[in-house]
């Protein structure tokens, strides 16, 4: 350690001093000399008391650091100077040279120790700011979801804690042969706005990227242009074209926990100073250093802290794909089983979206207060894509049922008058025959008419009463005298062709037309609407994240009403949830306005907007969201779906 040793001259301790070696330069000091904070230090001083006053050395009263008091004094000082450690050692005033040199010596090595210890004391400081720098960068990367601005993120902090002018991130991907490369992702600069430009390098020794992602190196150069006994050089095309000088260069593989590298980060031109710019030749010279070994600490650190990072964050965007495509495949076979709701659950989606958006971005009302986080909108989507999956619970059948009678029931009603006309020609046909083998010629003609007449007459009565079948099979409001016309033609009998009676109409074909509303009857209907059960219990045994753990009871409930008439769990309005009140609207505009819908025309917008409106007024709606809906036109989003 090196050190000074001060006296006060003219003084005897000059002589002494120089008497014994102790390997420490001496100064002899103007008693008028600046206060010890600006001499060298470590530094020990020397005084006499005979000649030196404590009141004439102005600062070991203060107890300075770096320096010690050694007093030669035959009487002790004042108490009050020792408790306030103005004084390191008190000597007499004739000590032995020995004595002298062990008293230094023991201020220096006290000197040695504080110092020793203030070092250790900043040392912890920034060891435990640098940590706790590194525990909230961790914190930032582990949260953070969106994989781009994850990147961002991670370059961004690694040049803040190596203190460098610019940086770029690369990542590992794999090619159609199997065999990986780096793709250049991101570049950042203070100095420069460089036009950023997607390429790729292969993983070699070629490159500095690919050499460092090919031997899992850790590469810092203190200049760029001047590398020696490696396998790449520098590609100086970016600083010719942007008047750049890359300089010093830390190079880091980012590496998984199966140690592949998933990445690589390439930090440019550390820095004295973290606000200059590096726009000249002689900046670059001034302000540009060497990589630190503390810096490549702190960076590999960061670099592993962001490997793992980026890592889980291709994982959960790789699961969200798979989740995207599990929910797609499932909307498919929602709609391979009732394929004339084709792109329904799509539309109910973007739809719903896009009302939420809006209730987001209100700033008066009494939805002001509500506003929904990236993942809650997320939520919402899947809850809307997935809110018809129960169906695939429902017979097929029932389901994709158009009209009251079932295809094959009508089709065997078609069949049963079409036997029936038949019948009833060769019945004609007959009675034509029996009059010729009993009457002959005589009255034929007469006979043929009246027999024709009553034949065409009972063909009109069978075509109508097919004509008023087929009416009534329609899922319209059946007419009361429709549905007395069809108990008429029920009582209608003919003979089968084993010679039995049986009735035009079969009871359950009798029924089933019978429907006074729609294509269903009230079994049939229970089961449609035993689709939001089927729903909630499949989507409930899914294990979903915390962010999407309200999906099931969001598709529950959009068939309920606020006043508690809907199903099918006639829930009421502070019961329904305020995601699924959004949802139901939606629902019904896209249920109204369908074009693909076998049993019932398409509705126009204007009229299913009137529609709607009448069940906000029935209080079956929420008001304000369906306001939202119409103010902000929602319903534009599919209008060309």
């Amino acid at each position: 350690m090196k050190g000074t040793i001060y006296y006060f001259k003219p003084s005897r301790l000059g002589a002494v001093l120089r008497r014994f070696r102790t390997g420490y330069p001496i100064v002899a000091l103007a008693r008028d000399a600046d206060a010890p904070e600006a001499w060298d230090k470590p530094a020990v001083l020397i005084a006499d008391s005979s000649e030196d006053s404590l009141a004439r050395i102005k600062q070991p009263a203060r107890g300075m650091d770096g320096w010690k008091l050694i007093y030669l004094s035959d009487t002790p000082p004042p108490p009050s100077a020792i408790a306030e450690k103005r004084i390191f050692a008190l000597l007499p005033r004739r000590s032995p040279a020995a004595s002298l040199r062990f008293a230094v010596e023991n201020a220096f090595q006290s000197l040695r120790a504080q110092a020793d210890r203030e070092r250790s004391r900043v040392e912890r400081r920034d060891v435990a700011l640098e940590l706790g720098t590194l525990n909230r960068i961790g914190v930032a990367l582990s949260t953070e979801r969106n994989t781009d601005a994850l990147l961002e993120l991670i370059l961004t902090k690694s040049r803040d804690i190596t203190c460098c002018d610019a940086g770029s991130l690369y990542l590992t991907e794999e090619g159609e042969n199997g065999a990986n490369y780096l793709l250049f992702k991101l570049t950042q600069s203070d100095s420069h706005s460089v036009p950023f430009r997607q390429f790729t390098l292969p993983i070699d020794r070629r490159s500095i990227a690919g050499y460092a992602a090919a031997t899992g190196s850790i590469l810092n150069l203190k200049d760029a242009y001047r590398i020696r006994g490696l396998p790449f050089q520098l590609n100086r095309e970016f600083d010719r074209k942007f008047g750049y000088r890359t300089k010093s260069m830390l190079v880091l593989p980012m590496k998984n926990q199966k140690d592949e590298c998933i990445g690589v980060l390439q930090l440019i031109n550390a820095k004295r100073h973290k606000e200059a710019k590096l726009t000249s030749p002689q900046a670059v010279k001034e302000e540009v250093v060497p990589f630190s070994a503390r810096s490549r600490e702190l960076a590999a650190s960061l670099a592993s802290q962001a490997a793992v990072a980026l890592e889980n964050n291709l994982l959960y965007r790789d699961i969200q794909r798979l989740f995207e495509g599990f929910v797609k495949a499932s909307v498919t076979a929602i709609e391979s089983r009732d394929p004339t709701t084709f792109g329904h659950s799509e539309r109910v989606a973007k739809l719903t979206v896009g009302l939420a958006n809006v209730v987001d971005r209100v700033d008066s009302g009494p939805y002001k207060n509500i506003h929904f986080s990236r993942e809650e909108i997320q939520e919402l989507r899947y809850a809307s894509l997935l809110h018809d999956f129960g169906k695939v619970g429902v017979r097929e059948e029932v389901l994709v049922k158009a009209k009251k009678l079932y295809p094959f029931q009508l089709e065997l009603v078609r069949k049963r008058f079409q036997y029936i006309r038949k019948v009833m020609e060769l019945d004609a046909t007959r009675k034509k025959l029996n009059h010729l083998l009993q009457e002959g010629n005589q009255n034929f003609e007469k006979a043929l008419g009246a027999i024709d007449a009553g034949l065409e007459e009972e063909l009109r009565r069978l075509d109508e009463f097919l004509n008023d079948i087929l009416q009534a099979n329609e899922p319209t409001v059946l007419p009361e005298a429709t549905s007395e016309k069809l108990v008429e033609i029920a009582g209608w009998t003919f003979q089968d062709p084993e010679g039995s009676a049986d009735a035009l109409l079969a009871p359950e074909e009798l029924r089933l037309l019978s429907i006074p509303k729609g294509s269903l009857d009230a079994n049939e209907r229970l089961q449609i609407e035993s689709h939001v059960i089927h729903s909630f219990k499949f989507l409930s045994q899914i294990p979903w994240t915390k962010e999407l753990r309200n999906i099931p009871s969001i598709a529950r409930a959009h068939h309920e009403k606020l006043d508690g008439s809907g199903y099918p769990y006639h829930m009421k309005a502070d019961e329904i949830p305020f995601q699924t009140k959004m949802m139901t609207i939606s629902d019904i505009f896209d249920a109204l306005t369908a074009r693909d819908r076998p049993y019932k025309r398409a509705v126009p917008i204007e009229r299913a907007l009137d529609i709607i409106s009448q069940e906000v007024k029935s209080q079956l709606l929420d008001p304000n969201l369906f306001q939202l809906f119409v103010d902000a036109k929602i319903y534009d989003l599919t209008v060309k779906d």
